[in-house]
């Protein structure tokens, strides 16, 4: 790419910003009023708006990205977070690295949803929404647009080019952060399309069922997104942070963590308002308050009034976001309290044992949760406000809290497929309770037999056995139905039961993920770690968690340059039990720029090997003299479940986001002609009662 192209290129990214701005601001404008005044001719020219923002948006980023490969450090951005021999991989990724940069990428996703929005709410069931949709999802772009322009603008030119930039800050050279930000941001963004057409039902009062559909995709999207996000982020606070573990309450990870708690109540609690009508203002609230969640969440990350390895530094940006939180919270309170007969329940709660009470009791959970999570992050924030003094609410707190919570959220995973709607007999409870509480006390009784002591993970690995028995026994009986009715083979039976009912087994998988990563995080009540100093050929001895011996001999100290960094490093020949199981080595780095120059406080390279049973972890601490070597060494109970929790997971919410197939098998393997409802009603009377 010549030097002339690519400077016109960030000027037409530059002024395409600008544009951007106009665009969304007259998308807004001619949405409510063609709403207001019910004329078409404004209504398409305010989604034609939507389009033109998403393009002129994309221009600004191509600018952008443009600058950072063309390393032009006269702009302050690129200067701030890149350097001439900074990898290409980190040079793409340095555009959400800083803080204009990420509101820029924010902003590039938030148009896109628009557009993809306004796209797909053309049907004839959501085509009365549309202008308010359109109009609020132009609103929320213009404030990050007007923010971008007037607050940090990433096309902001330093008095003076510098021979080469900063560099990247080498915590963030790692591939979980390449991909770790971009699915947070996909989810936290999704959140706004929810909120816009929540804003429309409640500004149209169309608040029966039609608003749900759109919306329980999108919030299925944003769930998605979320829980990739936040299994990735903390996969890379594990690997590079060197401290031990993947989740410290840290305030910006709970920030992301509040609007999944929501966003998931919200997908409960909308299957109990499109079967029974129930819980609506419950819907609604929890739509708004997953979006302002999302909003908060940011104004905490950019405004620098807390300290968090993830947080950007002291902006004003933060004001910003925290004018239109306030401004936004004030205005969908109006909305929902002036709609509240419009929100009232269709039905009753018949009976506090049902399906639709244990709905509620994990809604009530979830934000149980979400509120202890809220508090504990913002007390720093008001105690300093009340009080001028900071006070940190650490990780104690929230566990002592949160841990019970979440272990009797843990139990409703369970109890809640077993229990019927509208009203559990006594022969339904002991017919559906039976197989999973045998299979929840001979897990405790077991593990119990075998020395657990520890009471908080003995009660969990019992509740896991639980909801374990309770997910399996709905596949067995479900597929169990369709051998007897279809005489088909158990694979294929399993097979054609989750696709014809993608939404409820698919629920089970993400079910059975979460129960996964609950057995994984009460393996930290076993963790084992020890400081050590070794020099050239010295040996530590270790006994893991399981009882086995293992020795680290140290292979000496060695440093090297290897690309933009300079690194010393350790090698520890590992044995387990006698036997020799392979070299663990990890490092410290210092980072340097094209001119040699150190750029950043040295890093540090985890050493992990990795097993089913544990991880075990080293870092190095420092180094004295030539080959002294200063070590923390961790054994790691089940950390990888961790991983393969979260994965499950982001499966089962792709089997449930996946379209429901129309086509229905029959006898014979002929397509039907008949009514699909009829065609299928034996074999799902049958269904039905083995699941439920």
């Amino acid at each position: 790419m010549s030097n002339s192209f690519a400077s016109g290129l960030i000027v037409l990214g530059e002024v395409a910003l600008w544009i951007a701005l106009l665009m969304a601001a007259w998308s807004a404008t001619v949405s409510f009023a063609g709403a207001a005044q019910r004329r078409g001719d404004l209504v398409l020219s305010g989604e034609r708006g939507v389009y033109a923002t998403f393009g002129f948006v994309l221009l600004a980023s191509v600018g952008l990205w443009t600058a950072l490969f063309a390393h032009d450090f006269s702009i302050k951005f690129v200067a701030s977070y890149t350097s001439a021999n900074l990898p290409k991989v980190y040079t793409f990724t340095a555009f959400w690295a800083g803080q204009a940069g990420s509101l820029l990428f924010w902003c590039l996703i938030l148009a896109l949803y628009g557009a993809l929005a306004v796209w797909f709410g053309r049907g004839e069931k959501t085509r009365a929404f549309l202008p308010y949709v359109a109009g609020t999802m132009s609103v929320v772009t213009l404030f990050f647009l007007l923010t971008l322009c007037f607050g940090a603008n990433p096309f902001e030119r330093l008095d003076w080019t510098p021979v080469d930039g900063r560099g990247m800050n080498p915590q963030l050279q790692n591939p979980g952060m390449a991909i770790h930000p971009p699915m947070l941001y996909l989810g936290y963004v999704a959140t706004t399309v929810p909120f816009a057409y929540a804003v429309a039902a409640l500004a149209t009062r169309k608040l029966n069922a039609e608003w749900l559909a759109p919306v329980r995709r999108w919030s299925l999207l944003s769930w998605f997104f979320l829980t990739v996000g936040i299994t990735l982020g903390m996969w890379w606070a594990y690997v590079e942070l060197g401290w031990g573990g993947y989740w410290a309450w840290d305030p910006v990870e709970n920030a992301s963590l509040l609007p999944w708690l929501t966003g998931t109540a919200f997908l409960h609690s909308i299957m109990i308002q499109e079967k029974r009508g129930m819980l609506r203002k419950w819907n609604v609230t929890l739509v708004v308050s997953t979006f302002l969640l999302a909003i908060l969440g940011t104004f905490i990350t950019r405004s620098g009034i807390i300290q968090s390895v993830h947080s950007f530094a002291q902006s004003p940006v933060g004001t910003w976001f925290a004018a239109f939180l306030g401004v936004s919270l004030l205005a969908t309170g109006y909305l929902v309290s002036t709609r509240l007969k419009d929100l009232a329940s269709q039905a009753e709660l018949e009976s506090m044992v049902s399906r639709e009470a244990a709905f509620l009791y994990n809604n009530l959970l979830l934000v149980g949760i979400s509120f202890s999570v809220l508090w504990g992050t913002l007390f720093p924030i008001l105690s300093e406000w009340v009080r001028g003094e900071k006070i940190t609410v650490g990780p104690p707190f929230f566990n002592s809290v949160n841990i019970p919570l979440g272990l009797l959220l843990l139990a409703l995973t369970g109890v809640g497929p077993l229990i019927a709607w509208r009203r559990a007999s006594v022969a339904n409870i002991r017919r559906q309770f039976v197989f999973p509480g045998v299979a929840g006390v001979a897990t405790g009784v077991a593990l119990f037999a075998l020395g657990m002591r520890d009471f908080y993970a003995l009660v969990c690995y019992t509740l896991a056995g639980f909801v374990f028995g309770t997910i399996g026994q709905e596949f067995w009986k479900g597929t169990g139905a369709r051998m007897r009715m279809y005489q088909e083979n158990v694979a294929v039976a399993l097979g054609r039961l989750v696709a014809r009912n993608r939404r409820r087994y698919g629920g089970y998988v993400v079910h059975f993920g979460m129960v996964t990563m609950f057995a994984a995080f009460a393996g930290l009540a076993f963790k084992k770690e020890a400081d050590v100093t070794l020099r050239t050929g010295q040996t530590h001895r270790a006994r893991d968690p399981w009882g086995h011996d293992w020795t680290f001999t140290s292979q000496g100290v060695s440093q090297y340059k290897a690309l933009n960094r300079y690194v010393t490093a350790v090698a520890l020949d590992v044995t387990r039990d006698g036997q020799r199981v392979g070299i663990l080595s990890s490092e410290k780095r210092q980072h340097v720029d094209s001119q040699d120059q150190p750029t950043f406080e040295p890093s540090t390279e985890v050493g992990i090997m990795e097993g089913a049973k544990q991880d075990v972890y080293v870092v190095l601490a420092g180094v004295t003299g030539t080959d002294q070597a200063e070590l923390r060494i961790t054994f790691n109970p089940l950390v990888v479940w961790v991983w393969f929790g979260g994965i499950i997971m982001a499966v089962g919410g792709l089997i449930v986001m996946w379209p429901q197939a129309e086509r229905r098998r029959v006898q014979g393997g002929y397509a039907a002609t008949l009514s699909p409802v009829a065609v299928a009603a034996p074999a799902e009377r049958e269904l039905a009662g083995a699941a439920s």
